[in-house]
Order: structure tokens, then C-alpha cells, then sequence
């Protein structure tokens, strides 16, 4: 069973930043792509940031610009580093793995943007 563990979420003040982290338990190589999205309270899901195998990664527009998503293959690990947060940015993020045996789900981490 595959799982995917998320990190680094808390509370932030307007302007500053958080690194998300989302460590899968087996190889990151099995699945086809990653993601991070995310969950504001009374709204659909969004996704946030999506990368591949290879190729850079891939951005909604209303997300390109403070948003930037990376991998470690080493570490099994994906991060999206957010900066110049905003109180929308409010939301529980959810971490994503597609492969061809299935899409999973992390637990979430709740990151809060608040003075």
C-alpha cells in the first residue's frame, strides 16, 4: 500500500513562506506524476502544482509566480516551496501520487495565513 506522508504546513503571517514536503514510502519513480493541491474551507479542491518524470513543472495560471514545485529523487520526496503568502492561500494542501496501479492520497498538512 502505497503511502504519502506531507510535512512543513503551520501558520505563516501575510508575506512570509512555507516548504511543503511529501515523502512517498515507496520509489517516486513509479509514479507516472506528483502533485499538490489544495483544500480551502466551503471549496472544490485545486490543484496547485504538478511534476512529471521529467520536463519542468506544470502551473495553473492563478498559481504561477509564488508557487514552485521540486523533487528529490534521492529522498522519495516532493516539495512546494510558497512564498508571499496571502491569506487565500489558506487551505489544507494534499499531496498526489498518479501511477498506473492507482492515485493516491496524503493525510494533508494545513497551512494557515494569518496576522
Amino acid at each position: 500500500q502505497v503511502q504519502l506522508v506531507e510535512s512543513g504546513g503551520g501558520l505563516v503571517q501575510p508575506g512570509g513562506s512555507l516548504r511543503l514536503s511529501c515523502t512517498t514510502s515507496g520509489s517516486i519513480f513509479s509514479f507516472t506524476n506528483m502533485g499538490w493541491y489544495r483544500q480551502a474551507p466551503g471549496k472544490q479542491r485545486e490543484l496547485v502544482a504538478r511534476i512529471f518524470k521529467i520536463g519542468s513543472p506544470y502551473y495553473p495560471d492563478s498559481m504561477k509566480g509564488r508557487f514552485t514545485m521540486s523533487r528529490d529523487n534521492a529522498k522519495n520526496t516532493v516539495y512546494l516551496q510558497m512564498n508571499s503568502l496571502k491569506p487565500e492561500d489558506t487551505a489544507v494542501y494534499y499531496c498526489n501520487a498518479f501511477g498506473t496501479d492507482g492515485d493516491y492520497w496524503g493525510q494533508g498538512t494545513q497551512v494557515t495565513v494569518s496576522s
